[in-house]
């Protein structure tokens, strides 16, 4: 394993989130990519929010 970043993308409720460049460890034989906690809470803290946006936008269509 060593440091480097990777792609993080997920779809939810017809939304899609895509963040090309998280800091991640990754495996140098197998390309597998690791998020430590921090970066974890962070895109955690993101989707959560673009969720509470998606439902705000949804109420006023």
């Amino acid at each position: 394993m060593k440091k480097g970043t990777a792609p993080f993308h997920i779809d939810r409720d017809g939304v899609h989130v895509s963040l090309d460049e998280i800091p991640a460890w990754v495996c140098s034989q197998c390309g597998e990519s690791y998020f430590e906690e921090k970066e974890v809470d962070v895109i955690q803290e993101l989707v959560k929010a673009v969720e509470e946006q998606t439902q705000k936008f949804a109420k006023t269509a």
